[in-house]
């Protein structure tokens, strides 16, 4: 009941937000949350730890701005395409790395992203470096005009909302449970009859299209698409959002992709607002260490919040509860 709760109020001020806040840095954090929630499914509920969940996050982003600018193509069908090409590639690097554990299938993932990374780098419709500029956004279904932030904002949530729901039926499912089973003890899911490669390999796809589906979105809020979304530091990146905000929780990986995105965007202006409040210049240069920065709160979560916030806060209800009911 509790958790019902917070997802209305979640859901209220979300349909809030594009009144108070920019709907376009709104858009962006709903994208990085689904794709942190995507890449959360692999690793929380499988135990899969993927290096090259940006192949899918790009190669997305640029199917969709494709089909949306050279190929004139609807927005439904562009974005549809996107996922099908992410799911696609997810397809057959699954096949490649799953039959692999450990650090070895990390390795793999990490590989065959670099492959696709240089592929779009190579490939003549990306247009190299300079990437896709202009993606138009269309109108939906034909007739609801895009090109406005605030009806946009609204068809992201929805899109957003729809990913996460998937990403909870699933968890939920029988399907899910024995990715559970897989994660906490693979030999044991074998024993019992299970297919463990096919799960695995599922899951990967899944979570490569869920990528797909957040890249595709993205492209189509900012209007352009570059080889940063098929870098390797994207995957870090995702990597790093889900572990702030808590592995193996369905909110947590939402709450980190907010932080640490916000931090990407806001942290200069906060600190040009400091350093005007305080005098101190220094505050000044604190959007240029934006790396420096996330990687003291990865280096704080680590050490106090090995949960990730929402795990430890999870935890520690939990742990109250129990003496609660001892007392």
């Amino acid at each position: 009941m509790n958790k019902n709760i917070g997802y209305a109020v979640a859901f209220a001020i979300a349909l809030a937000a594009p009144f108070v806040g920019y709907p376009v840095f709104l858009m962006k954090l709903l994208c990085f949350g689904l794709f942190a929630c995507a890449f959360n499914l692999l690793i929380g509920y499988t135990g899969l730890l993927s290096f090259g969940h940006a192949a899918f996050f790009g190669a997305a982003g640029y199917f969709t701005g494709h089909a949306l600018g050279a190929m004139g193509l609807p927005v439904e069908a562009g974005i549809l395409l996107g996922v099908a090409g992410a799911a696609l590639i997810g397809l057959v690097m699954g096949m490649l790395a799953i039959r692999r554990q450990g650090i070895y299938f990390s390795m793999i993932t990490l590989a065959l992203a670099q492959m696709v990374y240089f592929g779009f780098l190579r490939a003549p419709f990306t247009h190299g470096e300079d990437g896709l500029q202009g993606v138009p956004r269309g109108k939906l279904l034909g007739t609801i005009d895009l090109s406005n932030d605030i009806t946009l904002y609204y068809v992201v949530l929805a899109i957003a909302i729809a990913g996460f729901a998937l990403i909870v039926r699933t968890i939920r499912s029988p399907f899910g449970q024995v990715l559970k089973a897989i994660k906490e003890n693979e030999p044991r899911a074998i024993s019992l009859g299970y297919d463990v490669d096919r799960y695995k390999l599922m899951a990967f796809v899944l979570s490569a299209a869920l990528a797909g589906l957040a890249g595709a979105t993205k492209t189509l809020v900012l209007g352009f698409e570059t080889l940063t979304d098929v870098h390797w530091s994207m995957s870090g990146l995702v990597i790093l959002m889900t572990l702030v905000g808590g592995m193996g929780t369905l909110v947590g990986p939402i709450l980190g992709a907010f932080i640490i995105i916000a931090l990407e965007n806001k942290l200069g202006d906060l600190g040009t607002w400091l350093a005007r409040s305080t005098g101190i210049e220094w505050f000044s240069t604190l959007g240029e260490s934006v790396g420096m920065v996330t990687g003291l709160i990865f280096i704080v979560c680590v050490l106090l919040f090995r949960r990730g916030i929402v795990g430890e806060i999870g935890a520690a209800l939990a742990a109250a509860a129990r003496n609660r009911k001892a007392a």
